[in-house]
Order: C-alpha cells, then structure tokens, then sequence
C-alpha cells in the first residue's frame, strides 16, 4: 500500500508525512518503523520490506524519503511500485516537484495522493533568467543562492546547466561582454561541458557538478 505525498512545498508534504507516521504508529503499536532516502538507498531491502513482515504478522510502515532525487534510485524505484502497492506493509512516499510522467506513475499505484503547492508568488521567485545573468555578471555568491533555490524548488539540474550553456553562447556570439575575456568565457563552456559529460559517466551527479563550478567562478 502507497500513500504518495508530493509537491513544491516540501515542507508541507514532509509535516504530513511525519503527521502520517504518527498516527499510523499509533492506530498499529506493533508496526515496525523504517526509513529510506537517497543517501541510503538499498533496492534489496526495499523488496524485503514489500515482501515481510514481523513477528506475529504485525505489518511495517516504511517512509521513502524523496528517492526520486537521484536518477539511477528513481528508476529502481518506479520499477518495483507494482510490488509495493500490493504490499501488505504501508509505504508513506515523499517526493518535491516531479516531472509529470513520474507523479502520474506513482499515483495511478498509490492508495492515495496529496499535492502540496507554494503559493503562486512564492513560486515566482526564482527566475532562471535571473540566475542566468548572475553568472554573466560573474556574481558568485547570487549565482549560488539563485542556484540552490532552483534545485529547492523542483528545477531539474539538466536545465539549469542547459540555461547556463546557453548564457555563455550567448556572450561568446555577442562578442564577450560582461567580467568574463575571451578565454575565460571558451575555458567556462569546457567545464560545463566537462561537468555534464562526467555526470553521464557517474562521476558525480550534476547537480553537486554545477554546484561547484559556480562556486568557483
């Protein structure tokens, strides 16, 4: 059994995911209680929880926290939401923004579904464009924070690299204005190259590969 939370506003999802837990401890005391997130992904425990059970069959309730955010875990994931949506044990599944065929994916197997949404403002404040043309500007530390509240809010890595290539096209193509020479703009496209390249190759994931060449700027 699934119970899918997911959204924006991860904080409203993760307070009734915890609000979830508890009352499900509470209604079954003799559940046993696990936890699983990226970091500590282990697709053969995940299917020992599908399958098992504990003593005197009292059921698990299993909280997966925001597996969908590495993409070789999201795709273990989704190939075993059949085996735990006819699960005995609970699932209680977080995720932030996902892309639609995902969601839908996880919904159409769950027993139910929650969306929790920013406001619409809050929503508006970041801009990729904004962060697009701190880089221009060579403005490390608004580069990062306009960067993390990217990721924060759902944005996939590949498009934020995708924006920050073409800003350097760009201004290569315009004749390189702004804080960067000619050299520094061909050695800046090379190590966004090299960073995608090396997260296709599991080097590192390209959120964490972006994160340090802007930091480095």
């Amino acid at each position: 059994m699934i119970y899918f939370l997911h959204g924006t506003d991860i904080d409203k999802g993760r307070s009734k995911a915890h609000e979830l837990v508890d009352s499900l401890l509470k209604k079954k005391p003799d559940a046993s209680f696990f936890k699983m997130d990226a970091e500590i992904f282990d697709e053969a425990r995940l299917q020992e929880y599908a399958g098992g059970q504990g003593l005197f069959e009292s059921k698990y309730i299993i909280f997966l926290d925001r597996l969908c955010e590495k993409k070789e875990i999201k795709e273990s994931f989704l190939e075993h939401l059949k085996t735990l949506s006819e699960s005995q044990n609970i699932f209680i599944v977080l995720e932030g923004k996902l892309d639609k065929v995902s969601s839908g994916k996880i919904e159409k197997k769950s027993e139910k579904t929650q969306e929790f949404l920013l406001p619409e403002k809050q929503k508006e404040d970041y801009n990729a464009f904004a962060l697009a043309d701190a880089m221009g500007k060579r403005d490390r530390r608004n580069t990062w924070v306009l960067y993390r509240k990217a990721i924060d809010k759902g944005e996939a890595p590949e498009a934020l690299h995708g924006m920050m290539f073409w800003k350097v096209k760009t201004m290569l193509t315009a004749g390189y204005p702004g804080a960067y020479s000619k050299e520094e703009l061909y050695g800046l496209a090379e190590r966004l190259i090299s960073v995608y390249h090396d997260a296709r190759r599991g080097v590192h994931e390209l959120e964490t590969g972006v994160e340090g060449l802007l930091l480095t700027l």
